[in-house]
């Protein structure tokens, strides 16, 4: 079904190969998962397998053998580089009328794969602009689904989805491929493993280093896994056994952010609303909640990037209660949205010539960011030349390069390895103990109940409930009890 033999390919402006003499096949009707570290080439193999690369995407590549399906459908990284109209339902009608599908059966068609996601909308016919990233990522799988093609190429479609809304879409992926082809890029795996036939491991060159039947590879592996950073079922556990027991004993209660009667608008309509909330210095604030609860909406409202009404007061250095972008970091969903130049290092540089650092310390502290965020490599690239997982680490470092006094992380960890996504964790809480504050929109309760110190449950708008897990870690460390047994 699938095949590539003796594949070379390389990025234009690198100096090495990322492929060199790779060969795979894949047979028709298996189901097969890509994992390795974050960089390894798995969306661009993906790309080259489906033949986007080099017919629509420009990369030098060679190969002696190539064979790709006609008809197959991919789901990209980032949804939003796949759409191609405006609005929900025109979206997949676009996808009907290539199928020739008659007009007057389009609006059950439309319903069915809107269904079959879980993309619940009160109007289909709703701008695409509007949706949260995980309602994004839904309709893109929505729009493939409805080219029911023979081969799927699935890369990390659902990333950005909360723990429900995952093994929602898993759930339907399985039912309606049973007679595809399917290769999956994920680092969510828990999920995905009823379904693959085989697990294929590459290392940081893009070479394969097992190829087998999952519980051989899960089992035999394990500790290659552990080391290349690729997601496998109980990492989280071989993790927090390695965490010294921290307590959060050392947060003051002083505000850095107050709101009171705090609205959110977005096309002059509430979306948000905080009756009475405080962040104190030294927080770790996990905000949680479905799909389009409004997390981001909040976050956006906290940085005045949005229109807001009511009061809000910022307690920052150098400020008098005023929002102050030299001393907050943020970080968005989609990092594409942050980055103004040419290069990865001039992207730090920028964000420093912005800030309250003194010019002479620039120097160090990009060599200092560009190794913690392990991007050195890949210093000289263009922004978007980078994988998600690069590009969501580049956006975070452009947000700690500087002197803060609080970050604002909307899904940091999204499209990131294990050992990327631990290091960075570690990172936040290094910055935590050196006083900035982290206010961070997550999916994974692992961090949750690991670092942070509140979590705030944000549901149609409003925050619902919100618990000082500080407390309860104390609690538990006065106790004798082991804090991350869980």
């Amino acid at each position: 079904m699938l095949e590539i033999k003796n594949l070379r390919a390389k990025y234009p402006s690198a100096t090495s190969l990322l492929f060199k003499d790779f060969s795979l096949s894949i047979n028709k009707g298996e189901k097969v998962l890509l994992v390795g570290p974050s960089g390894s080439g798995k969306s661009t193999l993906l790309q080259i397998m489906a033949g986007l690369i080099p017919d629509v995407i420009e990369m030098p590549i060679k190969v002696d053998k190539q064979q790709i399906s006609e008809s197959y459908g991919m789901v990209f990284q980032d949804p939003d580089a796949q759409f191609c109209m405006s609005y929900v339902d025109e979206e997949i009608a676009f996808v009907l009328e290539n199928r020739k599908t008659p007009q007057q059966d389009m609006d059950d068609f439309i319903d069915q794969y809107l269904d079959q996601v879980g993309l619940q909308l009160d109007d289909n016919h709703v701008s695409i602009q509007q949706l949260s990233g995980g309602m994004k990522q839904r309709l893109a799988i929505a729009s493939v689904l409805a080219l029911e093609p023979e081969v799927l190429f699935l890369d990390e479609p659902t990333a950005m989805l909360d723990q429900v809304g995952t093994k929602q879409v898993w759930d339907t992926l399985k039912e309606v491929s049973e007679d595809k082809t399917v290769v999956i890029v994920e680092h969510k795996i828990d999920h995905v493993l009823p379904l693959v036939d085989r697990v294929i491991i590459l290392n940081e060159t893009g070479s394969i280093v097992a190829n087998g039947e999952p519980n051989h590879i899960f089992s035999q592996f394990r500790s290659k896994l552990y080391q290349y950073g690729i997601w496998y079922p109980n990492i989280w556990d071989d993790y927090a056994s390695q965490l010294p027991n921290h307590s959060h004993g050392d947060k003051s209660h002083q505000p850095i952010i107050t709101m009171h009667s705090f609205y959110g608008y977005y096309l002059k309509q509430i979306k948000m609303h905080v009756e009475d909330a405080e962040i104190n210095r030294g927080d770790w604030i996990a905000i949680t909640g479905e799909n389009g609860s409004g997390k981001s909406t909040l976050m956006l409202a906290m940085m005045q990037l949005i229109k807001t009404s009511g009061e809000i007061s910022y307690f920052l250095s150098e400020s008098s209660r005023r929002c102050d972008y030299r001393k907050m970091g943020y970080v968005f969903q989609n990092p594409e949205l942050q980055f103004v130049t040419n290069s990865v290092y001039v992207e730090l540089e920028h964000s420093l010539k912005h800030s309250n650092v003194p010019q002479y310390q620039f120097v160090n502290r990009i060599e200092e960011h560009l190794t913690k965020y392990n991007l050195y490599h890949v210093k000289a690239h263009h922004p978007y030349q980078l994988s998600v997982g690069q590009k969501k680490r580049l956006s975070v470092a452009t947000a700690t390069i500087a002197d803060v006094d609080i970050l604002l992380l909307d899904e940091p960890t999204f499209g990131q390895d294990a050992k990327n996504t631990f290091q960075m964790l570690e990172l936040f809480e290094e910055c935590r103990k050196n006083g900035v504050t982290i206010v961070m929109v997550t999916h994974q309760p692992e961090i949750v109940e690991l670092y942070a110190t509140k979590e705030w449950k944000i549901k149609g708008g409003e925050i619902t409930d919100i618990f000082d897990l500080s407390k309860q870690t104390e609690n538990m460390l006065k106790d004798d009890i082991y804090v991350y047994q869980y």
